[in-house]
């Protein structure tokens, strides 16, 4: 049996949210996202057809289409929007990954013999829309990489049906572009090859491809002749992000103390941003010599960047450490996750810091954690300073990113 994949995607997400909550601003060239020197998150279809994008500069922006309205992201609205169509979808579907803040996958396989998986999608959109006021396009194909690629190539408000014999003749003429995990620096290798649609690239040997390109050679290939096995993955929302040392010798040493702290959230916030969360509750924990345990939690901006993080975590811990005895244990914790699409929080950053966040990522990414870290934190996987891992806290085991 073909399966039937899903593929819902909210349309200009965070501009549909903030026209929700003021209707002045439907039909006007809107830019969601920071201030002057940040980028943009979101923007409306009527200021992408002056040219603007999502993770560019807003100057750049504003060059392309001076009459647009700036408006900043509000984490807690959206956040609150995609419970609302994720609770939705989880009462009515079988099986369901959540991909995204505003992007998920349905597994409706064999709904066909009963109702009509077309039908019974298109009903669930209607209900979307109906119930949150949030437009949102869908494709339901064999499997996740044609589904999502249909989305994309039907909206805004798409509904496309790809059937298996129709899988091909859909995909050639795309621009390799369309490819999910094709990036740029692949894109424009296999562009000077004259491999620009996809039906070229499908039909040049994987062999060739992993010679090319490496380990996901194989993967493109697959995905440009419509092949994808990758099961729907049941939506499972992470409630937090932790860890915790202790010391072999109890410590009075502040400063160092203080150290760890920052290296321990260093390296939780790289973990979020490989995972794609942002944190608004941040929490501190301390054990001191004689077992007594205390924390101290402060609610946030949403952010997943250390250097605000870091900031909060050392007040914290200076709010909590106030009775001049030995510390034997020191932890962190983020909560409060939601997910997004971007890595760092567009909304309030610079375009120089989030490049360097980027730069840094990249690095890390390709030769490991520890190639590059900040002066200020510790580096926590070091056997200095007598510090051993707790085995209850949280494994910090980033996902592997295409460093494409």
């Amino acid at each position: 049996m073909s399966r039937a994949i899903v593929h819902m995607d909210l349309d200009t997400f965070f501009v549909s949210c903030v026209r929700l909550e003021n209707p002045q601003l439907n039909g006007i060239p809107l830019i969601v996202g920071g201030g002057e020197r940040g980028v943009v998150a979101s923007c409306s279809y009527e200021a992408r057809y002056f040219g603007v994008r999502s993770a560019m500069p807003i100057r750049m922006a504003m060059q392309l289409c001076p009459q647009a309205k700036i408006v900043k992201g509000d984490m807690e609205l959206f956040s609150k929007k995609s419970h609302e169509v994720t609770q939705i979808i989880e009462e009515n579907s079988p099986l369901v990954e959540k991909a995204s803040i505003d992007e998920f996958y349905l597994d409706i396989t064999g709904m066909d013999k009963f109702y009509g998986c077309y039908k019974w999608t298109n009903e669930l959109i209607h209900t979307i829309t109906k119930e949150t006021g949030l437009p949102i396009s869908f494709a339901l194909s064999v499997n996740k990489t044609v589904s999502k690629i249909a989305t994309g190539e039907g909206k805004p408000n798409g509904n496309l049906e790809i059937p298996e014999n129709l899988v091909k003749p859909f995909l050639n003429p795309l621009s390799i572009r369309k490819i999910p995990m094709l990036g740029e620096v692949t894109f424009n290798l296999l562009s000077r090859l004259g491999i620009r649609n996809i039906e070229k690239l499908a039909e040049t040997p994987a062999e060739v491809l992993q010679s090319m390109i490496g380990k996901n050679g194989l993967e493109i290939w697959k995905k440009a002749n419509g092949i994808d096995n990758a099961p729907v993955e049941p939506y499972r929302e992470r409630k937090s992000l932790s860890t915790e040392h202790t010391y072999l010798q109890d410590t009075i040493d502040i400063k160092k103390v203080q150290s760890l702290i920052l290296g321990m959230v260093e390296k939780l916030a790289y973990q979020a941003r490989a995972e794609q969360w942002l944190v608004s509750t941040l929490v501190v924990k301390i054990r001191y010599a004689n077992f007594d345990t205390e924390n101290v939690q402060r609610k946030i901006a949403y952010t997943s960047c250390d250097h605000v993080l870091s900031k909060i975590a050392i007040e914290l811990f200076n709010k909590l450490y106030n009775r001049r005895m030995r510390i034997r244990l020191v932890g962190v914790s983020f909560a409060g996750l939601v997910r997004g699409t971007y890595q760092i929080d567009m909304f309030e950053d610079t375009e120089e810091m989030i490049a360097l966040y980027q730069a840094m990522d990249k690095i890390k990414n390709r030769f490991g954690y520890n190639a590059v870290t900040r002066c200020g934190g510790r580096n926590i996987t070091s056997k200095a300073g007598n510090i051993i891992s707790n085995p209850r806290s949280q494994s910090i085991i980033p996902k592997a990113k295409n460093t494409d």
